[in-house]
């Protein structure tokens, strides 16, 4: 199943809210529970992110064919990889 644009949305807000220096990876999971959520450090991605927030990078990714790609086009997305921004980036 791939990401709707209002659960782009959602994400969206979630990462953007204050509350995400809290850690918003264990919400998405519950919220998304169909989505394929990753956690790494920003410094693991060499691909530019889908969209940045102050605390962390969205990677879309497309797992719809053999191999896991990362995507810029949501309407293939079927998971994310939320990549933790350190203070000096």
């Amino acid at each position: 199943m791939t990401l709707t644009a209002q659960e782009l949305i959602e994400i969206e807000q979630l990462l953007a809210a204050d509350r995400a220096a809290e850690g918003p990876f264990g919400e998405l999971r519950r919220r998304f529970p169909q989505l394929a959520c990753v956690r790494c450090d920003a410094s693991d991605m060499p691909d530019q992110p889908f969209r940045q927030f102050v605390r962390f990078d969205l990677h879309l990714i497309d797992g719809s064919d053999h191999c896991v790609q990362i995507t810029a086009d949501p309407a293939r997305a079927t998971g994310i990889i939320l990549a933790k921004r350190s203070a000096a980036q």
